[in-house]
């Protein structure tokens, strides 16, 4: 049983860093876009990210929801890894939405 769980977790890190990594690569789209003019994609991507982000989230929540009904979740390494990458994306994906919003502004005058 131990096995399984310690297997589980290392699935749901690894699930936590793919989709934060999409998440901050298509933020990283998204501005890449933005600054070649093309704001429509820009807006694309940046949902696109959010989507990846609440993907992310729903991991992050099946773990926490676990551990309050009194499941074992193992700290290690791995997962302190894939929440820092998570966190890195949250972060990089607001600052993306607002530079894109920026952007936008400029384009309007």
């Amino acid at each position: 049983m131990a096995a399984e769980n310690d297997n589980k977790s290392i699935g749901q890190a690894m699930q936590l860093m793919v989709s934060a990594g999409d998440a901050k690569d298509l933020a990283h789209q998204a501005l890449t876009a933005a600054r070649n003019g093309d704001l429509d994609l820009a807006k694309e991507k940046l949902t696109a990210a959010r989507e990846k982000l609440t993907a992310a989230h729903n991991v992050q929540t099946t773990m926490l929801t676990a551990e309050a009904q009194g499941k074992t979740i193992q700290l290690t390494l791995l997962l302190v890894h894939a929440q820092d990458h998570l966190m890195t994306a949250i972060t990089y994906v607001d600052l993306a939405e607002e530079l894109v919003a920026l952007y936008n502004r400029l384009d309007q005058k």
